[in-house]
């Protein structure tokens, strides 16, 4: 009898320490909106990289060469960030641009001179844009800690490229989404119907 009861309490403490586990993987699932930013936010980087590198490659002003490296070395470390972090929180990021990221892409690989530069700085307007909004609805609605701490870091890069490309847009007589009076796009601000922020992988021009 006492052999029975203690294998009873042995298996009683294996289930307990069993539960916690499995409510701790239950718990770890991000929310939806977590999980949108995560993807939103890579995809941008995808897109950022690929477009800085053609603005280095294309860019007929300097000011356009000298952002697309700035946006490549920025996004490629925020996006470490967010690969890590989708990689704890088992959140499957995209591998490839939407329809309209792909025709941004598209246009920009077939512009040259200054019609590069005056699509390119249009699109990383829009772009940029969008990635603040969508970045400033993750800190306030966020439910996952560590997504609303990359969101905190990722807002003050995305808002000096903003600013820096409203600068850029002004010297080039291009015309910049409504903004708040300091340049930076207002939280409640409307997204514009130019092309959802995001970005894709494929090869850009050699």
């Amino acid at each position: 009898m006492l052999g029975i009861k203690r294998l009873g309490l042995l298996a009683a403490l294996v289930l307990v320490g069993v539960a916690p586990a499995a409510a701790a993987q239950a718990k770890a699932q991000p929310s939806e909106q977590d999980t949108q930013y995560l993807q939103a936010i890579h995809q941008v980087n995808l897109f950022e990289i690929t477009t800085g590198e053609l603005a280095q490659q294309k860019g007929q002003n300097q000011r356009v060469k000298d952002l697309g490296k700035m946006f490549v070395t920025d996004h490629t470390q925020l996006d470490q960030t967010v690969q890590q972090t989708a990689s704890q929180l088992n959140v499957q990021l995209p591998k490839g641009p939407t329809a309209d990221q792909q025709a941004v892409i598209d246009r920009l690989n077939n512009a040259s001179g200054k019609n590069f530069d005056k699509e390119w700085v249009t699109a990383q307007l829009a772009g940029h844009l969008q990635a603040i909004q969508a970045t400033q609805t993750e800190i306030s609605q966020g439910s996952e800690q560590s997504v609303i701490q990359l969101a905190q870091t990722a807002l003050p890069a995305l808002q000096t490229h903003y600013d820096e490309l409203v600068q850029l847009a002004q010297q080039l007589g291009i015309p910049v989404p409504q903004a708040s009076a300091s340049g930076t796009p207002s939280p409640s601000g409307t997204e514009t119907e130019s092309p959802a922020p995001g970005g894709t992988e494929t090869e850009s021009p050699a």
